[in-house]
């Protein structure tokens, strides 16, 4: 059963990255796999991700619709968001807004998906999120004063984030010393072989 299930979540990522409306329909009807499901072999990409890098409104509605979650990030904190400023697919952006998204959340390198539009030219992108922006910010302020839960958080992404930052080097740490430290013996070796 369990092999079956991963199974489904593969063709459910496959369906909807090929953008087969009905085919995704299909899979989620069946109930046997997790919209939300994570493909570890593409940098945790969603099924929602894949609809916001193809434009697939009508797609990302569907996921939506059957508990796909939005704030999901990548490895490196990416929403759908992100991809969709990458792409250029002012659509999705809207989509997205509409439904009360939070389009304005940084990655881990700080980069807003407004920064993902800058940085591949989309000007049409950019000019929608810089209205969006502040709108989203004022839903979130309104929801926390009414004292509403947003779904605007990845459960896992404080880990990840936290064991990406682990994984870069330090920059207290003076590299020239690892250096010396290590071409000092290998030096010493180097000369008692060549008196020998």
């Amino acid at each position: 059963m369990e092999l079956t299930k991963i199974s489904n979540l593969t063709k459910l990522h496959q369906a909807v990255a090929l953008g087969d409306y009905n085919l995704v329909k299909r899979i989620l009807k069946k109930g046997l796999c997790d919209p939300n499901y994570k493909d570890v072999d593409w940098n945790d990409r969603t099924p929602l991700h894949w609809a916001a890098i193809k434009g697939q409104v009508e797609v990302m509605h569907l996921l939506i619709g059957c508990g796909a979650r939005p704030c999901l990030v990548t490895d490196v904190g990416w929403t759908p968001a992100h991809f969709a400023a990458e792409c250029g697919h002012l659509n999705v952006l809207r989509a997205l807004h509409a439904l009360h998204v939070a389009i304005d959340a940084p990655d881990f390198f700080g980069d807003t998906p407004k920064r993902i539009a800058q940085i591949y030219g989309h000007r049409a992108c950019v000019a929608f999120l810089e209205e969006a922006e502040p709108e989203c910010r004022d839903h979130r302020r309104a929801a926390e004063q009414n004292g509403l839960h947003l779904d605007d958080r990845d459960p896992d992404w404080d880990a990840k984030k936290r064991e990406l930052e682990l994984s870069l080097p330090s920059p207290s740490k003076n590299t020239n010393k690892k250096k010396k430290r290590s071409g000092g013996p290998a030096k010493l070796k180097y000369t008692k072989e060549r008196k020998a």
